[in-house]
C-alpha cells in the first residue's frame, strides 16, 4: 500500500508537469501573437493568466493539482496615436469605439449588416464614394438632413446607422434666407436744402435653385420745409419678381446727443412684414419664399445709421451660397463628417457616433481588429463623440498596436525558463518511476 501511495504521488507530479507545459505553451502562443502584431494598427494585446488547481489530499500524502491557463484580450488598453496624411484616417482618443460593418455583408444586401467595433481605421472612398478600409471594413454613421442638421436617432440600437458615402463632385447650393444691412445714410440729405436724390444699393442673394438674384434697395430722403427731417423711405425690390416692390418702410433717426444717428422708429408702408424691435428685422417675401432683413435695433448702431454726409455700405452680409462642387470631406473631433465645396462652403453630411459598453473586454474578438458586443460586454450605447464617458475622434491619425515588444520579450524569457523547468520535472519523475520499478528486481 505504501508503494501504491508513492506511485500516486509521483503520478500527480507528472500530471502537474504536463499541465504546466500546456499552460506555458498557451502563454507562449499569446506572446507570439502579440509580437507578430506589434506593427498592426489597432491591435489589442492578449494576456495570459495562470490559476492553480488544488486536489484534496488526506492521510499525510500530497497530490499535485497543477496549473490552468486562461487568456484575455485587453480591448480597453489602446496604443499611442501617430499622425498620417489622410484626412479620413481615424482614431479614437479615449473611451469609445467606431462603428463599422463588413463590406461583404453590405454587398449581399440580405438585411441589416452586423455592427462591429474598432478603435482605428484608414478609411478611403471606393468607386461608390463609400468610406472603407483595405481590409473591407465600412465606416457607419447617421445621415444628416439636406440643411446639415442631424436628426435624432435611437441610441441603444444600430438601426439608424448606414455606410458613410462621400460623393465628390456632388453639386449643392444653399438659398439665402437672411441679409444683414450695416450702412450709413448721410444726415445732410434730409436737410431742407438737399436735392432729395435717393441712395441706391443692390444686394445679391441666391434663390432655391442656386441662381443669383438681387434685392434693389432705395433710400429716399424726406425733404422738410426747414431744418432736418431725419426721415427716409426704404423701398425693397426683388429681381426674381420682375423688380416688384416687396417692402416699403419709413425710417426715422434720432438726433439726440446721447443716441444721435441711431434708429428711432420704423413704420411699415403697407408692403412687407412688420418691423420687430427686439431683433431689429423685417420679413419680406422674395420669389422663393420669405427672407429676413436685419436693419438694426432701435437706439443701436449695429445696423442702419444716419451720420455725417456720406453714404457708406459698411457691412453687408448674407447666408446661402451658389451651386458648388464637393471637393473633400473631413471628420471633426465630435464625429461630424463635413464636406467642403469649391465655393468655400462646408456642410455636415454624416455624424459618426462613438459606441461605449460597460465591459469592453467582454466583447467577442474577431479578425481585422474588430470586436462584437456580447452578453458579457453589456448593452452598448451610441454617444456623440466627446460627450458622456467617450473621448473624441482624431482625424489624420492611426492608433498603434498596444504591444510592448520589450515587455513581451521579457515574458518570453520567463515562459521559456518555466517551460524548461517543468520539462525537467517530467524528466525527474521519469527517473524516479524507473528507480521505483527497479526496487522489485
Amino acid at each position: 500500500m505504501q508503494q501504491k501511495g508513492v506511485f500516486m504521488t509521483i503520478s500527480s507530479s507528472l500530471n502537474a508537469g504536463v499541465a504546466a507545459l500546456s499552460a506555458n505553451a498557451s502563454r507562449l502562443a499569446a506572446i507570439s501573437d502579440n509580437i507578430a502584431n506589434s506593427a498592426t494598427y489597432g491591435y489589442k494585446r492578449v494576456e495570459t493568466d495562470f490559476q492553480s488547481m488544488v486536489i484534496s489530499s488526506g492521510g499525510g500524502s500530497y497530490s499535485a493539482g497543477g496549473v490552468r491557463s486562461s487568456t484575455q484580450r485587453l480591448i480597453d488598453q489602446g496604443g499611442s496615436l501617430v499622425m498620417t496624411s489622410n484626412a479620413t484616417d481615424l482614431a479614437v482618443r479615449g473611451r469609445g469605439m467606431l462603428p463599422v460593418a463588413r463590406e461583404t455583408q453590405l454587398n449581399v444586401g440580405n438585411g441589416d449588416s452586423q455592427m462591429l467595433l474598432t478603435t482605428t481605421g484608414s478609411f478611403r472612398t471606393d468607386s461608390r464614394g463609400i468610406l472603407r478600409t483595405e481590409s473591407g471594413l465600412v465606416l457607419l454613421g447617421w445621415p444628416a438632413n439636406p440643411d446639415g442638421t442631424v436628426p435624432e436617432f435611437p441610441r441603444d440600437t444600430s438601426d439608424g446607422l448606414e455606410p458613410v458615402q462621400i460623393n465628390v463632385n456632388k453639386l449643392i447650393g444653399e438659398p439665402t434666407t437672411k441679409i444683414d444691412l450695416g450702412l450709413n445714410l448721410p444726415a445732410t440729405d434730409t436737410a431742407s436744402t438737399a436735392t432729395g436724390d435717393p441712395q441706391q444699393l443692390s444686394v445679391e442673394y441666391f434663390d432655391n435653385l442656386g441662381k443669383s438674384e438681387t434685392i434693389g434697395i432705395e433710400f429716399a430722403p424726406t425733404i422738410p420745409g426747414s431744418g432736418n427731417s431725419n426721415e427716409w423711405t426704404m423701398t425693397l425690390r426683388d429681381s426674381a419678381s420682375g423688380n416688384a416692390v416687396i417692402g416699403e418702410y419709413t425710417l426715422t433717426f434720432d438726433d439726440a446727443r446721447a443716441s444721435g444717428g441711431t434708429l428711432l422708429g420704423v413704420a411699415t408702408g403697407g408692403t412687407g412684414g412688420t418691423y420687430d424691435p427686439a431683433s431689429g428685422t423685417v420679413i419680406v417675401s422674395v420669389a422663393g419664399g420669405p427672407m429676413e432683413v436685419n436693419i438694426g435695433r432701435l437706439g443701436a448702431s449695429d445696423g442702419l445709421t444716419q451720420l455725417s454726409d456720406s453714404f457708406a455700405p459698411l457691412s453687408i452680409s448674407k447666408d446661402g451660397s451658389p451651386v458648388g462642387n464637393m471637393t473633400s470631406a473631413e471628420v471633426d473631433e465630435n464625429g461630424f463628417v463635413r464636406a467642403s465645396f469649391d465655393t468655400g462652403m462646408t456642410r455636415v453630411i454624416y455624424q459618426v457616433p462613438l459606441v461605449d459598453l460597460p465591459n469592453p473586454n467582454g466583447m467577442v474578438s474577431l479578425d481585422k481588429q474588430t470586436f462584437m458586443p456580447s452578453p458579457e460586454s453589456g448593452s452598448f450605447f451610441l454617444w456623440d463623440a466627446g460627450d458622456g464617458p467617450t473621448g473624441d475622434i482624431v482625424s489624420f491619425a492611426r492608433e498603434e498596436s498596444a504591444t510592448d515588444v520589450a515587455g513581451e520579450l521579457t515574458d518570453m524569457i520567463q515562459t521559456q525558463r518555466a517551460y524548461s523547468s517543468n520539462a525537467k520535472v517530467i524528466q525527474t519523475v521519469d527517473e524516479m518511476l524507473q528507480e521505483t520499478t527497479n526496487i522489485k528486481r
